[in-house]
This record gives structure tokens, sequence and C-alpha cells, in this order.
């Protein structure tokens, strides 16, 4: 009998062995360090460093929907090497970077990755998701699925009648002037960031439009601008609300396919099963890359626009004042006054997309901290991006 104990105990051993290298590389590293807080704004860096990579990998920590890619990929054709005048490696380093890709005349000018992440995995987007979100509001829109862009939130989304919401127009929710309060701050655990997903939300009502109903008023709609993932996210369900089908799939009908992405993409799902529209899209930087390029080429679909004439300009350009000299906010783009725009997410995620020089930079991370807010390695980005339009400027005057 003991023989024959050990004997099961050595075959458990062995089978949980290639059970755990039969995984990918990203669910083992997940797994070795699997977070014990629920919110991930307070996880350590190498969880982070395990999870970003691997959000959509294990079903018991999240569940996700899936848009596929379709037959043929959009080429990334390689360029020049781009000369810059900084050290990659050493940038790259600083940033506590997995991605830096530079794409510029529709050719791939550099592609570098870090932390033991590589151009074949996804990598999570965080509020770069934002900018996805905007882009299918658009695309509903010109199916006529959402009227205007003046109609109230409380059209869509009749849950929302009584609350500050009431008279808030799609326009507005999404340059997040709807004037309710809402609290963003990363390192504060009763800030609304850090609570809204816990919200136990009353029978039959999504726990989203739950908490945000509950929100008080601070200014008239219009009037001022706040950061506001919940407002996002209330996009994200007032969008499926209209489309009646689920963001993943949206996406994939409208962009994943039609643009030519290379891989499969995936959005993490509340715990109500409905897409997170303010965040947690994962998908591979050369994908992430295309998108910008799409944005950048005009949002077209074979040669068609895939939201109504004049949307982009709109959305890719200041709409929203927020309170910085040469910066602005659009439909869920930062904004710069040279013509630039940026998707943001935290922790180091970005798509810079620069139309004057053709210009396309895509950046995945793991910053010390969640926001910009005083983080030197935020203001390093920045002075990348800036370093990268002086050397293609240079190489366009010959110097």
């Amino acid at each position: 009998m003991e023989k024959a104990g050990w004997g099961a105990l050595v075959v458990l051993v062995l089978a949980g062995t290639a059970g755990w290298f039969s995984l990918d590389k990203e669910t083992r590293g997940l797994l070795a360090t699997v977070p014990t807080n629920r919110n991930l704004l307070f996880w350590s860096q190498s969880q982070r460093d395990a999870a970003f990579r691997a959000m959509d990998r294990i079903p018991l920590l999240a569940k996700w929907h899936t848009a596929l890619p379709g037959p043929v990929p959009r080429p990334l054709p390689p360029g020049e090497a781009i000369q810059l005048p900084l050290d990659v490696d050493a940038y790259l380093a600083s940033q506590h970077g997995a991605a830096l890709l530079i794409v510029q005349g529709g050719k791939l000018r550099l592609e570098r990755y870090g932390l033991g992440f590589d151009g074949s995995g996804r990598w999570t987007s965080f509020s770069v998701a934002k900018s996805f979100t905007s882009t299918l509001v658009g695309a509903a829109l010109k199916d006529g699925l959402i009227k205007s862009m003046d109609d109230k939130v409380s059209d869509y989304l009749p849950d929302m009648k009584g609350s500050a919401y009431d008279e808030v127009s799609v326009r507005q929710l999404l340059t997040m002037t709807s004037g309710v309060a809402w609290n963003e701050d990363y390192g504060n655990p009763n800030s609304d960031v850090a609570r809204f997903n816990n919200h136990v939300p009353e029978p039959g009502v999504d726990a989203l439009v739950s908490y945000m109903r509950k929100l008080p008023r601070a200014a008239p709609p219009g009037e001022r601008w706040n950061y506001s993932t919940g407002e996002t996210n209330l996009v994200g369900v007032m969008l499926m609300a209209a489309i009646q089908k689920p963001l993943a799939q949206y996406l994939q009908e409208k962009i994943w396919q039609p643009v030519g992405m290379e891989q499969e993409a995936t959005w993490l799902l509340s715990k109500t099963g409905k897409e997170i529209s303010g965040c947690c899209l994962q998908a591979t930087p050369r994908d992430f890359a295309r998108f910008g390029q799409f944005v950048l080429e005009g949002a077209k679909v074979g040669g068609e626009p895939l939201v109504p004439e004049g949307w982009l300009h709109e959305a890719t350009h200041k709409q929203a004042d927020i309170g910085q000299p040469g910066r602005g906010y659009g439909y869920q783009w930062w904004t710069y006054d040279d013509g630039s725009v940026a998707a943001r997410g935290i922790f180091g995620q970005g798509i810079f997309i620069d139309p004057k020089r053709q210009l396309v930079i895509v950046t995945n991370s793991d910053w010390s901290k969640a926001g910009s807010a005083g983080n030197p390695q935020y203001a390093e980005r920045e002075a990348m991006y800036q370093a990268v339009q002086k050397a293609v400027d240079d190489e366009a005057a010959g110097r």
C-alpha cells in the first residue's frame, strides 16, 4: 500500500509538471506571481510585469471576448532604421518598457522589445482602449445606430433617467465634460476609479450604470472637463445598447478584420459580462501600430471612411480645455496643438500619431506608478516623442 501511495504521488507530480510546461511562458509567469489584491492599481511591479502580458490567460482571474483577425494581415514593411538622438536600450530600461515601435511613412523603422516580451505576445492597453471605443462610436454613427452626437445618454440607457447623466449628451460623454463628479486618483483606494468595480448593483441594473447614476453633479454639462474612466465605460454600455452586440464583435467587424490586423485581440469583461470599454483591450504591439496607421490614414476601409465625414477630425482635435498649454482632449483622444494626437493608458501604454510627419509611435511599459502627474517616466516619453519628430524633420531637411 505504501508503494502504491508513493506511485500515485509520483504520477500526480509528473502530470502537474507536464501540465505546467504545456502552458505558454506568459501563463506560467502569471501563475508564478498571481496577485492577491483584486485591484491592479495596488499590485507590485513584478506582479504587473507578469500580468500585463497575460491578462487574458486565466478565466478564473478575468473573462474576455475575442476579436479574430482576417485571413490576410496588412503588411508593415520594414523601412530604413531611424537615427535617434537617444540611446534606445537605455530609454527602454528607464521606462521599464516592453515595446517601442516607430512607423513612419507607412514603414516600420524601429521595433524594440524588453522585459522578456516579444512581438508575438499581447500586452494590455488600459486607457488606450478608450480611443478604440471612440472610433466604434463613430462607426455606430455612420451605421445610423447612434443618431446624433447631441442625443442624450438616457435615450439609450433609460436607467440613467433622473440621474445627473439624464441631460448629458453623447458628445459631452465622449469629451468628459458631463459635469458629473468623479475622482480618478489612482493612488487613493477610496477614489471612484478604485471603488466602482466592487460596487454591488441593484437587482436587474447593470453594475456600472448602478454606480454612475448615483454620482452627484459638480458643474453644468459642457462647462468643465474632468477625466473619468467611468464615463468611458458608460460610453461602452451605451454603445452596446445601440448596436445590440458585444464590443469585441463590433470591433472585429468594423476594424480588426477589414483593417487587416495580424493576431487576435481580447477585451476583458466586467462582472456583468460586458467589455470594459475604458480599459483592457489586449493586442500585439504591431496591431496597435496598425490601428494608429489606420487612424493616420483617415480611418478608411477599402477607401471608404468608417466614420461620418468630419467626425474623425473632431475626434482627434481639441474639444475640451484640460488646463495644459498646447494640449487638449478630443473624443477620447489626447490632443496636441501641432495636430498630433495620442491614446494613453496608465503605466506607460500609448499610441502617438503625428499626421504632419506620417508618424505612429507605440509604447508598452510597466511604469513604477500609474498616472502621468509628476511622473518622470511620462515626461521622458513625451521627450522621446519630440526627439523622434526632430529626427524625422532633420532627415527630411538632409541634416
